[in-house]
């Protein structure tokens, strides 16, 4: 008899412990399964990219934001090939030309947040995204324009500062330059204010 009292007794007190045991595991888990929460925005990720890089960058913002991807194309694409590809980027940057775009955001109007992204040619933006920001098809006055880059050794800053000056009468939140198509772009999202743990 003591000793079924004694075992009553410990499964008393074990089993709680246990059990408190399991759910703080279970509630740590659930935590770390939380999506980022995005803040209320309508948001837009355009982008131009030629090898893929940039592309998967937006990718990845579109997936942590939920926003609408774009991709920005040209009515006549760019040589698959690096060299030649870079010799049409350097004639159309010295000689100011706007390439003729091949799509259109569908109800623009309806995006307040903008990411507009694109690789580094030539020391800047690509002149597609020149095409894309001039576009009369939009107004940009009064969103919130985000730029993001990628490159390969230097021009960063340069590149996300051409994509502020061509909005001028945009408000602007840090842009964010990577050489990682893979970068992990949430720490940026929460400093930014666009995503948040709650």
């Amino acid at each position: 008899m003591k000793n079924l009292i004694l075992t009553l007794f410990m499964m008393l007190i074990i089993c709680p412990v246990s059990a408190c045991s399991g759910n703080n595991e279970n509630i740590w888990e659930d935590k770390e399964q939380i999506p980022s929460e995005v803040t209320d925005r309508k948001i837009l990720i355009a982008y131009f990219s030629w090898g893929g890089t940039t592309q998967q960058v937006a990718e990845n913002i579109a997936k942590h934001t939920g926003g609408t991807l774009f991709k920005i194309e040209t009515v006549n694409p760019y040589p698959t090939e690096y060299v030649p590809c870079t010799e049409v980027a350097k004639v159309e940057r010295d000689e100011g030309i706007r390439p003729a775009l091949k799509t259109e955001v569908e109800n623009p109007d309806e995006y307040d947040t903008i990411f507009v992204g694109c690789p580094v040619w030539w020391h800047t933006a690509p002149m597609a995204i020149w095409s894309f920001l001039e576009s009369e098809n939009y107004n940009f006055k009064g969103k919130t324009i985000i730029p993001f880059c990628t490159y390969a050794a230097t021009y960063r800053d340069e590149t996300l500062a051409k994509i502020v000056e061509l909005t001028p009468d945009s408000e602007h939140l840090k842009g964010l330059g990577t050489t990682n198509r893979n970068a992990d772009v949430t720490p940026w999202l929460k400093e930014i204010g666009i995503i948040s743990n709650q």
